[in-house]
């Protein structure tokens, strides 16, 4: 399968532009919706929830990742990176960096663009459709892999929201399991305990807990904890022991 995660929201023609590409180059495939609503214009934050969704999907799974917001520059190259057994072709500018570090070892290859029109804002649809289908397809990137380097030094968890949810929910950064079972979360003037379920806390009451992806997350049981608390991608908070 073929599993696509960016921030293009569902409005207007690009999702189906890099889709018909993808039947195109390789039909029949099964292509999954998993984000088109990720933090816009910012890989670091969607770095987290790229790394934590991805291991859901099995390995040999091919991931069309687009944040890129410096697309078209010099500022980031387009690349193919193989990390835990999973495919990841996207803009070198971050958005890959967690789940490379995260799978202890990864590789990439360089992207070369295609020799027909390549829109300078479109890489998306004319750079990473075509390069990700092929690998949908079975087939090897093309060149030589290299040892993936990170210069950025960001961390293994990010203590911020990440994500807000339609639901008002905030998915952060952090990776529930290394959190005590009782750690609580500082953020937005409110110090809130861990709860199992939504149900475990009373009607309007706001508490955090393990998301079925394994990161901590922010809710409010019936109630949106976005309004209540304040928050909105970026919004940082304090773990306290």
């Amino acid at each position: 399968m073929l599993v696509l995660f960016t921030d293009f929201g569902l409005e207007g023609p690009y999702v189906g532009q890099m889709k018909a590409v993808i039947e195109r180059e390789a039909p029949g495939v099964a292509v999954i919706d998993l984000f088109h609503d990720a933090p816009a214009h910012d890989p670091r934050a969607a770095a987290y929830l790229l790394a934590a969704y991805a291991r859901a999907f099995e390995r040999g799974t091919a991931l069309l990742c687009v944040v890129d917001p410096g697309v078209g520059s010099d500022e980031r190259a387009p690349v193919v990176l193989q990390a835990g057994g999973r495919w990841f072709v996207g803009p070198d500018n971050g958005l890959f960096d967690v789940a490379a570090a995260q799978a202890g070892a990864a590789k990439y290859w360089e992207i070369a663009l295609p020799g027909g029109p390549v829109s300078a804002s479109f890489h998306g649809r004319d750079v990473f459709a075509p390069a990700a289908a092929r690998l949908a397809r079975g087939e090897p990137p093309p060149g030589e892999a290299r040892a993936w380097r990170s210069t950025r030094g960001w961390p293994d968890d990010l203590a911020e929201v990440v994500y807000i949810d339609r639901f008002g929910n905030g998915i952060t950064g952090l990776r529930a399991n290394g959190l005590g079972a009782d750690a609580r979360i500082a953020v937005g003037g409110r110090v809130l305990a861990r709860a199992p379920t939504f149900a475990a806390v009373a009607e309007g009451s706001a508490f955090w807990y393990e998301n079925a992806n394994g990161l901590a997350e922010i809710a409010v049981n019936r109630g949106r904890a976005d309004a209540a608390l304040g928050l909105a991608v970026g919004t940082a908070l304090t773990v306290e022991d």
